[in-house]
């Protein structure tokens, strides 16, 4: 599908995978982190991922230049829910808005089956009206709403999570 190659995170992609997602800190759009990350306090995170079941992959465009990364992370971390993963993507900043997320996340809704994933979230703050709409135009629909859940800057912030039955 695509122009674009999906590899399993190594360990010496993680400075890439935390630049960008640190270039998304300082936006109050994306994350609730509030401050930049380290590579070090990612660690325990990277090593959450299992590429058979809970990946975390590495998206290069043709050239074979990384223009981002998805995760797959358990929700709730008991068994009933092994079939249930939230889905994470996070691009480069030159990549963002120009369809590179649809297309990386319809891949990732064709790959998650067979991954023993039927059902995928997304956890999108409500005045992140891009990723929402990404996530909307491909059938996700609002599956909860957390109002005013989170202070960033002293500005309290709505969490949407969205879902979709994949398989």
């Amino acid at each position: 599908m695509g122009t674009f190659k999906y590899r399993d995170a190594s360990i010496t992609d993680l400075k890439t995978i935390v630049a960008i997602y640190n270039s998304t800190v300082a936006s109050r759009m994306v994350t609730a982190d509030l401050e930049e990350v380290s590579v070090e306090s990612k660690m325990p995170w990277f090593y959450d991922h299992e590429p058979e079941t809970r990946p975390l992959w590495i998206v290069e465009d043709e050239k074979g230049s990384v223009i981002g990364w998805v995760s797959f992370q358990s929700f709730y971390g008991r068994p009933a829910y092994n079939g249930t993963a939230e889905i994470s993507i996070y691009l480069a900043e030159a990549r963002r808005g120009k369809g590179a997320g649809a297309e990386i996340l319809k891949y990732s809704m064709k790959q998650a089956p067979k991954l023993g994933i039927n059902t995928l979230l997304g956890y999108i703050f409500a005045h992140n009206e891009p990723s929402l709409k990404l996530f909307r135009n491909q059938g996700f629909t609002d599956w909860g709403v957390f109002k005013n859940i989170a202070n960033m800057d002293g500005v309290e912030r709505t969490l949407v999570i969205v879902g979709k039955r994949v398989a």
